[in-house]
């Protein structure tokens, strides 16, 4: 299935309080080293740059300039290649493999972990960052136990949802692969894999570019945008290009995907050689990609709300907890909290565990105070050490 369409012209929109923080300790609070630029814009000429160190001044209702994040417990160690990671209603968790495309379920009650099942056709090589990516639960999983995984090919990425049957025997759990959409572009990098219900109980998914920039302004590929589709796969009517899944172009590779209480959606993205990004996407506003890359002030493409240098962030998974989006950093091997005031940052973005376990890759919210962090060590990028790769339970404020 292709997206259909012609790009929409949209006004630029700038993104008030974009951060860059450093980290002095791999256990607490970053020390910011922040730029601002909050001036909005209606032209394609740059507006000035901000003399200003220090964020605006937040709202009342903002999150906490500073906040915090504590480990309480490991749920899961000796992980290989973790990348998906969804908690089922009895605290379990189902584990996607990305380089063996197996998914693993893991007690941690009992810790204990045993073999759901294997996908099929699932392709993956060494060094690359194809494989079995992200996983979603249906809406209704209590009634229909449909799992949904995002997976790479020799021939393409694609969706499918699985029967999750746990009253079979260990390593036969899944049903037969039930593909609702194909023909989403594949490569050895930026295959995005992101997939998540919104609060609307449709499917998003954020999908790469695989190096071929040019399809992130193609209408007519699914690399390089956000997709929303019906639970079948199909593009619902509201979609801001009719008969399109895609919700949003301009990207070079999603990884993470989230909403606040108020139904906004945030996406982390990871840039190229410059500026990662956190954004707050609307339906039918075009990211930038390949066009410009981190804060730009051009008409027509939307700012980041927030950006960090490559080697700060790389990021992939991210959730929203206590009034702030935490997001998970690979190359920067860090866990970052961005306080939220609105549609901007509140402050400051804060560094947690700076080099301390490794790379990061999901971050999964269980309540407003309760998160859970997936490392990705093994992942081909990383240094494992003993226990690698492990999943940790944190308390956030």
């Amino acid at each position: 299935m292709n997206a259909q369409g012609a790009v929409r012209g949209a006004a630029g929109v700038a993104v008030a309080a974009v951060l860059v923080a450093g980290c002095s300790s791999s256990n607490g609070p970053a020390t910011p080293l922040p730029t601002t630029a909050t001036a909005s814009h209606t032209s394609g000429a740059p507006a000035a740059p901000s003399t200003s160190t220090t964020a605006a001044t937040p709202s009342a209702s903002a999150a906490p300039a500073k906040g915090t994040a504590k480990v309480t417990g490991t749920l899961a160690t000796g992980l290989a290649s973790p990348w998906g990671v969804v908690q089922l209603a009895d605290n379990t968790l189902l584990v996607a493999s990305r380089d063996t495309g197996k998914i693993t379920r893991v007690d941690p009650a009992k810790k204990t972990s045993a073999a759901v099942g294997t996908i099929p056709g699932v392709t993956h090589t060494q060094g690359g960052e194809a494989g079995l990516l992200g996983l979603a639960l249906s809406p209704d999983f209590g009634t229909d136990h449909l799992l949904y995984a995002y997976f790479s090919t020799e021939s393409d990425n694609r969706i499918a949802r699985l029967l999750f049957d746990p009253t079979r025997a260990a390593g036969d759990q899944l049903g037969a692969p039930d593909t609702i959409l194909r023909g989403i572009p594949t490569g050895s990098i930026h295959n995005g894999g992101r997939i998540a219900f919104g609060p609307d109980g449709m499917l998003y998914a954020g999908t790469g570019e695989t190096g071929q920039r040019g399809l992130a302004q193609n209408m007519s590929s699914l690399g390089g945008k956000i997709l929303r589709m019906t639970p079948d796969g199909q593009a619902p009517k509201d979609n801001p290009f009719p008969g399109s899944l895609v919700y949003s172009p301009g990207h070079r590779n999603v990884q993470g995907l989230a909403w606040d209480p108020q139904g906004r959606l945030w996406a982390s993205e990871f840039g190229q050689d410059t500026w990662d990004e956190l954004n707050l996407i609307e339906p039918g506003k075009n990211y930038g990609w390949p066009v410009v890359e981190g804060i730009a002030h051009r008409a027509g493409y939307v700012d980041p709300v927030a950006q960090w240098h490559t080697d700060q962030a790389s990021p992939s998974g991210i959730a929203y907890a206590a009034g702030s989006i935490w997001m998970a950093a690979l190359k920067g091997e860090r866990l970052w909290r961005i306080p939220l005031d609105g549609t901007k940052a509140a402050a400051a973005p804060q560094a947690f565990f700076t080099g301390t376990y490794g790379r990061l890759r999901t971050v999964v919210a269980v309540d407003d105070r309760t998160i859970l962090l997936s490392t990705s060590n093994t992942d081909g990028r990383g240094t494992p050490k003993p226990g690698d790769d492990r999943i940790l339970q944190l308390t956030v404020s």
